[in-house]
């Protein structure tokens, strides 16, 4: 394990040891005086909202928010929409509220390495004035009637994480020597008194009255506590906090599955719990308690949830949104920076790297070099050569190829946690299939879901969650928003699926994942089979009953297919495919094209005959069908399917993604009318491949001149002959 770093380190002696770190130091201090230049260093005296109100009713993007504006009564959307009205007023001042925290952090912190009395001097007027401020703020009369109700915010739950950012700025301060006067004091100590009071209420409420202690609110509650009790040096509170019920122990051995992931199934709230723990810890550590090392009672720890994220993450270090949670937006990027930065220097956890290079450059660091707070505060030796010679390289492609080889990952699958990822040494292409529990209510109706990775870019990601306040969220939920199988346009039950098989030989990677509480009388099994050269995804769906159905396999790719056998529907031809409606609170989606291949009957040395509706004897044919998406310049992944008797490929336009749903994506719609379904697609990174039906339970797939025959076994699953 490599040196503890604590806030209250010396910056200054930093910035004479790393050379990065004073450039960071000047940058940040260029920043301040570009927002007081600007006069955006006024603390409203407004409350905040509810920042995911914060959205475009059109474009369902995140409004614009700029931090050089004093003040807002008009707010942008990226497309030019100019929105205005109470809610997002209310959701502005969230922004505003949490950037002028930031604003007092980061002026202490530029104190701190750069010894320029001003910078001390502006973050302790922002803290005193808040403190001043904050017993003024009404408990929020607008805040919704399912929110424990904060002052200075809609949530409890935003007060605790902004509080938590003050605190540390005040700590900072009083760490490098500063002095309050007995009057700037007092109004601290009211600020904490309220704070405390509050905090304590709204843990009481969630531990005891509600019995749901494993909620994120409580590890937030249990951060904005231990700042406080660490600004009053009160080691008996911070120690009774750890040990009680909802305290940190407690709530690390229900909030994390001892898989060590979050245990809704979410990254975005396995980070934000995370990074409320790294709070605690460093407020423990001050009072001499040791909470790095801490294990829940099956083994949950801070390392574990590190290394579960380092397992996770892509190639490029992107990290899956799984269940809700964005894919990508500025202050997410900076929670990943500020923890990374820490599980490296904390535990040397390499895999770490990358998703750090990835939340930097999502901060607006093309090369992945450190930048912002969250680089002086927490990073820790020098920046690696391979980042520092970067600077002349543009794209993706190339930054990648540039970057020292991290050692090769195996697969993993998380038991508790519900997830598998495949990985097979050669093979550039990965997947991640989700079959675990539900979630709750950040969970979405997404089970054998497949996240379908190449090394270079993800093809066929999960794409999150919408701010909460948009009237698509709904969408991001539902099953046919995902990579998996519904039926009639409707989505699965929230249900738990299950692993039958995971296991890896020299030969391939495979797993079998299987779900018969999606839909009533359904059993939904996924086979993927990862060999050195392809992967195989083999999806079946049983109907008992006889009664048929329409079984709706999705793909939905982020960048569009290419395929000689694509069809553009014309006028006519739309009219034989309707809209497909997924629900009645969403728009229908529209079918934009289909795949035609050229039909071919089964292997006459391994003879199948089917009874059609007619009566008539018949051999059964298959068609082959092929795309290509390509990636980033120069690399793409091919695509081939079987079109099986009564199957149907259609293009399918959908909302974009939870970035910008506005800009539409093109869906895969594999469909078949009946009561089962065999879905059988094979990927390759380098070229296509020949995929053969040689009889209804048995395929060959050929590349390059091998082939390989699998067989298909109710029991056993898929079988290399």
């Amino acid at each position: 394990m490599s040196r503890a770093v604590r806030l209250n380190e010396k910056l200054d002696s930093k910035v004479q040891r790393l050379e990065w770190v004073k450039g960071i130091a000047i940058s940040l201090k260029e920043e301040i005086d570009r927002l007081r230049d600007a006069g955006s260093l006024s603390i409203p005296l407004e409350p905040g909202g509810w920042w995911h109100q914060y959205v475009c009713p059109k474009h369902h993007t995140e409004l614009e928010f700029d931090p050089f504006v004093a003040d807002a009564a008009q707010f942008l959307c990226p497309h030019g929409c100019e929105v205005e009205g109470a809610e997002y007023r209310g959701a502005w001042l969230v922004f505003k509220h949490q950037l002028l925290a930031r604003v007092a952090l980061q002026s202490a912190a530029v104190y701190a390495a750069l010894r320029e009395a001003s910078y001390a001097e502006l973050s302790k007027r922002l803290i005193i004035e808040y403190a001043a401020q904050f017993p003024l703020y009404p408990v929020h009369p607008d805040a919704q009637s399912w929110m424990l109700r904060g002052r200075a915010f809609h949530q409890a739950l935003t007060e605790a994480i902004w509080s938590t950012t003050l605190i540390r700025a005040y700590l900072l301060l009083l760490d490098e020597g500063v002095v309050f006067s007995g009057e700037e004091q007092g109004k601290i100590d009211t600020f904490l008194t309220l704070l405390d009071t509050s905090m304590t209420e709204y843990r009481g409420i969630l531990v005891h009255e509600r019995k749901n202690a494993e909620n994120n609110y409580t590890a937030w509650l249990n951060a904005s506590l231990s700042c406080v009790y660490a600004a009053r040096r009160d080691r008996q509170s911070i120690g009774e906090l750890i040990v009680g019920e909802g305290g940190f122990r407690h709530h690390l051995s229900i909030g994390v599955k001892p898989d060590q992931l979050e245990f809704e199934g979410s990254t975005y709230y396995h980070i934000f719990v995370l990074r409320a723990y790294l709070i605690s810890a460093e407020m423990a550590e001050r009072c001499g308690i040791d909470l790095y090392a801490c294990e829940g009672t099956e083994g949950q720890s801070i390392q574990g949830m590190f290394v579960a994220l380092a397992e996770l993450a892509d190639d490029q270090g992107v990290l899956p949104a799984l269940h809700d949670g964005p894919m990508g937006r500025l202050p997410y990027a900076r929670e990943i920076a500020e923890i990374a930065e820490q599980g490296l220097a904390r535990y040397a956890i390499e895999g770490l790297a990358p998703i750090l290079r990835e939340a930097y450059r999502q901060m607006g660091s093309p090369d992945g070099l450190r930048i912002q707070l969250e680089a002086l505060l927490y990073g820790a030796g020098e920046v690696p050569a391979d980042i520092r010679n970067r600077s002349s390289v543009s794209s993706r492609a190339e930054r990648s190829a540039l970057v020292s080889p991290s050692p090769p990952r195996g697969s993993k699958l998380w038991p508790d946690s519900g997830f598998v990822v495949g990985r097979h040494a050669g093979n550039p292409l990965s997947f991640l299939v989700d079959f675990g529990e539900h979630g709750g209510a950040h969970g979405h109706y997404d089970k054998l879901h497949l996240t379908l990775i190449h090394e270079a870019r993800t093809l066929t990601p999960d794409f999150g969650v919408v701010p909460y306040g948009s009237s698509l969220r709904t969408w991001f939920s539902e099953t046919a928003s995902h990579n998996t199988v519904s039926l009639d346009g409707t989505s699965q039950a929230a249900h738990t699926g299950r692993c039958e098989r995971f296991e890896q030989s020299e030969a391939a990677t495979y797993a079998w994942l299987q779900s018969d509480a999606a839909y009533a009388e359904c059993r939904l099994d996924r086979h993927l089979l990862l060999t050195g050269d392809w992967l195989l995804d083999w999806f079946q769906v049983s109907l008992e009953g006889g009664v048929s159905r329409s079984i709706e396999w999705w793909m939905h790719p982020v960048v569009a297919a290419v395929s000689e056998q694509h069809q553009e529907l014309s006028a006519e031809k739309e009219e034989a495919y309707p809209p497909i409606s997924i629900q009645p609170a969403l728009p229908d989606l529209k079918v934009i094209g289909r795949f035609v291949g050229d039909e071919k009957q089964l292997n006459s040395d391994n003879p199948v005959f089917m009874e059609s509706s007619d009566g008539v004897i018949v051999r059964p044919s298959h068609a082959e069908i092929h795309a290509k998406y390509t990636l980033v310049e120069g690399t793409d992944v091919f695509h081939t399917a079987l079109a099986l008797p009564g199957d149907e490929l259609l293009a399918v336009q959908t909302p974009g993604d939870s970035v910008d749903p506005s800009v539409p994506l093109t869906a895969l719609l594999h469909r078949h009318i009946g009561n089962r379904a065999s879905f059988i697609h094979v990927y390759r990174a380098s070229s296509g491949v020949a995929l053969r039906l040689v009889s209804d339970n048995t395929i060959e797939v050929s590349a390059q001149g091998c082939s390989t025959t699998i067989r298909m076994s109710q029991d056993q699953g898929l079988q290399i002959v």
